[in-house]
């Protein structure tokens, strides 16, 4: 592997493709941005004050609102700054911090995503076993491992996309992504699609079918039984499915459209397909759990009832 060579900036060609509209997306963004922190934010508090909410699948939520407010901090803030600035170049390692971050984001969702759908496994397959297999030492652990892992191996693929020498600068995209800078090297990369893909299969492809096959466990449990039981599982599952169903599909868009030539799309088109992944999970997740989980429902409502209390005396 060569050493890192070629220009220190990147430039984010896809911001000239705004124009006028710079300045209602910066508003819109800013509020969307508000809207993303503050209600991730409630559901950690809610979820870190209420003791009866001290639950893996709640636990789990939690560790799902804190990697939305990583993942966004990652991207708004660079983005939000770009809209207003007629130049838009960013530094490499600028660039690989938010490839970086970016990316790990996306993991991180993979892997708590699999292991919300292996507590709902447990829970609906084997109840009795569920307090003893899913304790509190064990959630921690698998916590540890969701975040660890991605972290390594994201980092690894950064480092080898990185050290390759560039012979162009423009990566026609708002955020920096590593496929399009791999794109712009003076030399081979089959090492970098080697890594690529098994970083990929590791992250996100494996987390996905194991998703996929807890919940076809959960579908020949729920075949047997009682409907009343079948309507329980499903008040339980849906917000999970919900989340899991939207990500891989913002995933999956994102993964398209990175092998297209976005110079050849709709350019706001373009722009808003590539966002999908960083704004629409960050603000659906705490609006689903928190909207239809009747035990966080209830605490929020709580909450509000009380303050309202404290406001009249």
């Amino acid at each position: 592997m060569e050493n890192s060579s070629g220009p220190f900036h990147f430039n984010l060609t896809m911001f000239g493709h705004i124009g006028y509209y710079r300045y209602p997306a910066f508003i819109f963004c800013f509020l969307l941005y508000s809207v993303i922190v503050s209600a991730n934010v409630i559901i950690i508090l809610v979820i870190s004050r209420e003791r009866s909410l001290h639950q893996p699948m709640y636990v789990l939520i939690a560790c799902l609102s804190v990697n939305s407010l990583y993942g966004s901090a990652g991207f708004f803030p660079r983005f939000l700054r770009d809209l207003l600035h007629e130049t838009h170049l960013i530094s490499r390692p600028g660039c690989l911090s938010q490839i970086y971050v970016i990316y790990t984001y996306v993991s991180y969702e993979f892997t708590i995503l699999s292991m919300m759908a292996y507590d709902r496994y447990v829970a609906v397959c084997k109840p009795l076993h569920y307090h003893s297999t899913m304790t509190s030492k064990m959630v921690s652990k698998l916590a540890l491992f969701a975040w660890i892992y991605p972290a390594f191996s994201i980092g690894i693929c950064a480092y080898f996309s990185f050290r390759l020498p560039m012979c162009g600068s423009k990566i026609p995209k708002v955020f920096c992504a590593n496929w399009p800078v791999v794109k712009l090297s003076c030399v081979n990369t089959f090492i970098n699609n080697i890594v690529g893909m098994i970083v990929s299969t590791t992250t996100i492809f494996i987390p996905l079918l194991f998703v996929l096959y807890t919940y076809l466990q959960i579908l020949l449990i729920c075949r047997k039984r009682s409907a009343e039981f079948k309507m329980k599982v499903f008040q339980s599952c849906l917000p999970h499915i919900v989340t899991f169903f939207n990500y891989s599909v913002t995933i999956f868009c994102d993964v398209i459209l990175s092998r297209f030539d976005f110079e050849q799309l709709n350019p706001i088109l373009a722009v808003i397909l590539s966002l999908e992944f960083v704004v629409i999970p960050p603000i659906l997740n705490p609006l689903m759990y928190g909207l239809k989980l009747p035990e966080i429902k209830r605490v929020i409502l709580r909450l509000l009832c009380l303050n309202e209390q404290k406001d009249v005396f």
